[in-house]
This record gives structure tokens, sequence and C-alpha cells, in this order.
């Protein structure tokens, strides 16, 4: 199962993505393992490890026992990894990931059709977190601009190939699909 939850920045789409392997955990019969939290951000800044806190603190507070796994940029290696091994993964979120290969300087393309390939062949639960950024103005700046198209065709691959897909407003979940 493939489940894309999008929203905007602070929207309450990471809770709520946590709440779905939640509930993926409660549906198993046999002995739950660890779910497995992949973290993509970086602590460049304060305001970002910040962040990172409160997302932590989140998690700790919560019923679920998570592994936490921290994979900026080798996101396709780390699912392929993970594929068949009977995880809960959630990956939070999707528009790091593709902020730090933009800042790498990486071949975008060929990063989202890896990406893609891996995540529509993984075995398991897998529920991917993004920023829906496509609602605003234009932005100024080449790699301002860049990165809203970049996010916006992630979205849509993986919203094609996802059995559900949740938009987070306001911290109300809207259903998409599935």
């Amino acid at each position: 199962m493939i489940q894309l939850v999008i929203g905007g920045a602070r929207s309450g789409k990471s809770r709520f993505a946590e709440q779905q392997v939640a509930s993926l955990l409660e549906q198993r019969t046999t002995a739950a393992l660890p779910a497995v939290y992949i973290a993509t951000a970086t602590a460049e800044d304060e305001e970002m490890h910040q962040r990172i806190v409160h997302h932590r603190q989140q998690r700790d507070s919560s019923a679920i026992e998570w592994q936490l796994i921290e994979s900026p940029l080798a996101l396709a290696d780390t699912l392929t990894v993970l594929s068949g091994r009977h995880h809960v993964v959630l990956v939070d979120c999707l528009t790091l990931w593709l902020t730090n290969h933009l800042l790498a300087t990486a071949n975008m393309a060929e990063c989202r059709q890896t990406l893609c390939q891996v995540v529509q062949q993984f075995e398991g639960d897998l529920v991917l977190v993004s920023n829906e950024v496509g609602s605003g103005i234009v932005p100024l700046g080449e790699l301002s601009r860049r990165f809203v198209d970049e996010a916006g065709w992630l979205n849509q691959q993986l919203a094609a190939m996802a059995d559900k897909v949740t938009l987070v407003v306001a911290g109300l979940p809207l259903n998409l699909k599935g």
C-alpha cells in the first residue's frame, strides 16, 4: 500500500501521516516491527534545527515505536533496502529530499525517475509526505521556480502510482484518491 500525503507548511500533514502509520500497524495480525521513519531534513540553520526537534518530540510522544533513518539524498537506496522487510515506512518529506538534490545540482529527472521506480516496486506499506507548493504565486528566482516545477512533477508521478492520496489543509484531511 502506497499512500501520498500532501499539504502546505504546517498543515498537519506529518501528524496525519503518522496517524496513518499507526492505523496500518493496528491492522497487522502478527507482532509489529518498529515503524521506520525516514527523515530527509538536514539542519543547515537554527530554524531548521528547531523544526527537526519539533518533529522528533512529536514522534517521541506517540505510541509508535520508531526506527529513525536519516536519508537526505539516498532515499531510493534506503527504500530498496527496506522493501519486503514488513516494516511500515514513513518518508518525511519528499520536498526536503528534492531540495537537497537541487542544491547538490543533481540531475533531477534522473533522481525523480529512480525514486518513482523504487516506490512503484516497493513491497510493503509506504507513507510518503510531500509539500503542495503549486497553489501560490510563481516565485521570483530561477531556483525557486525550478523547485516548484520539480515538486509538482514529483507529486504528480507519485499520486498516479499511489493507492491513496490525501491533501491536508488546516489539519483536516481531504481524500483525493483511494
